[in-house]
């Protein structure tokens, strides 16, 4: 990496001769700012304070409720638009840059875990809940797909392992923190459902995370640590944007294989937090289970981002690695969880069961198995944020990709969150949730196979494409 200096960062650096410009960090509290970390960090936090919260909240089971319908059918909103803004948050992100797009999508946190305290102090706040579901799935999508844009084009190709684990540290440590206020606020509880003063604890935490884009630095003026400057996408008329997506999936269209494990991605949570946090135990027991879950993605995440960025090992063999270290997770996870759920059902605990408490017999096996939850958790997310990595550096091809990502994963979160708020049968849920992610990982077998290579590939077409829609004969290497 070149040395600091007084020279201005956008100025390259002649004396290199490998073909591509190399530019040098500015000094002082400048290059501190400007440094890549620095400014993952700051998106880690958006995220501590934003989703990170969010997770604790959801992760309480019914969002800390007592009655998880209402919960179930707002997730089930909240998914749903996801869904759909997801599929072109990308082009949105791109137009609007990504400082802008995450600081709109920070502003639905708020407003939906506002809707919660209003449900505790007015019970027929529920269409507000829902409607603020609906709302915060449109927010999350331009949120979610401004982050996956920043993370993976502000690291050098040997660092994305690494960034992509502090970044899920700091952001996982939301809810822990979350988790753990929640803890401290209804440990003296053996109630089902949260006090006002948490809801009122995540409101005013949620706010400050809207001020954080604001001070984040412009990532026309980033460059990465080898000097490379990191690639601003261009802002070109909407329909040349929409056109890009269609683009990116004719010439890379590997992706339709991560497409089932994207649609996984976020299924399981509802049996974890719901059929079987929320229906075994109390509120005390709920939170501390929380504090755990969270803990251990926290783990989970820094383990397999190591793993995958092992310089030392060739990066086929890391993929391959990963991938079977998710299969190990999944039916161990899965093996250990259908010992647990053969024993109850959702008829067999009504809501107002008295439940299991964190001195009961039995409780410390089954938070063990929810630590084990929270590590396959992080581990997959992680490692589907590093394909998706391994397929391209071109910001706004990474922007359609995590549009993508966040567009199937809502789906897939849409659709079992429905089947909850109908009262499926909790053993259903279940299944459905092992066989969803084992065919996830069989899917993403043959594109591992045929499209991980040892460097990213390195014809960028968006990044050949001008603004109106035609592609250059210019070879743009990364």
């Amino acid at each position: 990496m070149p040395e600091s200096s007084d020279k201005d960062f956008s100025a390259p650096d002649t004396s290199d001769t490998s073909g591509e410009d190399i530019f040098v960090h500015p000094i002082g509290v400048k290059g501190w700012c400007r440094h890549p970390l620095i400014q993952v960090i700051l998106l880690a936090f958006v995220c501590f304070l934003c989703p990170g919260l969010f997770n604790a909240l959801n992760g309480l089971g019914g969002t800390g409720q007592v009655d998880t319908q209402t919960s179930a059918n707002a997730n089930t909103a909240l998914y749903a638009t996801f869904t759909l803004a997801a599929f072109f948050a990308g082009s949105i992100n791109n137009k609007l840059g990504s400082r802008v797009t995450l600081l709109i999508g920070s502003l639905g946190y708020p407003l939906y875990i506002g809707s919660f305290l209003a449900l505790n102090i007015h019970r027929t706040a529920g269409p507000f809940v829902i409607a603020s579901g609906a709302i915060l799935g449109i927010c999350a999508a331009l949120l979610w797909t401004a982050q996956g844009s920043l993370m993976l084009s502000y690291p050098t190709e040997s660092q994305k392992g690494m960034f992509i684990g502090i970044f899920w540290l700091i952001f996982n440590m939301g809810a822990v923190v979350g988790a753990s206020v929640s803890l401290g606020q209804n440990f003296h509880s053996q109630a089902n459902s949260v006090s006002n003063a948490t809801y009122i604890v995540f409101l005013v935490l949620t706010f400050t995370a809207v001020l954080i884009p604001l001070i984040m630095v412009d990532p026309a003026k980033m460059i990465r640590t080898d000097g490379t400057l990191v690639t601003v996408p261009r802002h070109p008329s909407w329909k040349v944007e929409f056109y890009s997506l269609w683009i990116t999936l004719k010439t890379d269209p590997m992706i339709l294989l991560l497409f089932p494990m994207f649609f996984a991605s976020n299924w399981f949570y509802t049996w974890q937090f719901n059929e079987y946090n929320d229906a075994l135990f109390n509120i005390r027991a709920r939170a501390l289970n929380n504090v755990v879950y969270w803990l251990a993605q926290i783990i989970g995440s820094l383990t397999i981002g190591f793993i995958l960025d092992q310089k030392s090992i060739n990066r086929r063999i890391r993929a391959f690695t990963g991938w079977a270290i998710l299969v190990t997770m999944v039916f161990a996870v899965h093996v250990w969880a259908y010992i647990t759920q053969i024993h109850y059902s959702r008829e067999s605990i009504p809501p107002d069961a008295q439940k299991e408490d964190i001195f009961s017999p039995g409780y410390p096996t089954k938070i063990v198995f929810y630590i084990f939850c929270g590590f396959l958790d992080s581990m997959w997310q992680t490692a589907v944020y590093w394909l998706i990595g391994a397929m391209s550096n071109d910001p706004a091809k990474l922007a359609h990709f995590t549009g993508f990502y966040k567009s199937i994963q809502s789906a897939g979160g849409a659709g079992v969150w429905r089947a909850d708020g109908a009262r499926v049968p909790y053993f259903n849920v279940f299944i459905s949730t092992w066989v969803l992610l084992a065919a996830g990982l069989v899917f993403a077998f043959p594109m591992i196979y045929l499209r991980v290579k040892d460097s990213t590939y390195q014809d960028e077409i968006l990044a050949r494409m001008d603004d109106h829609g035609h592609i250059t004969t210019d070879d743009v290497s990364r």
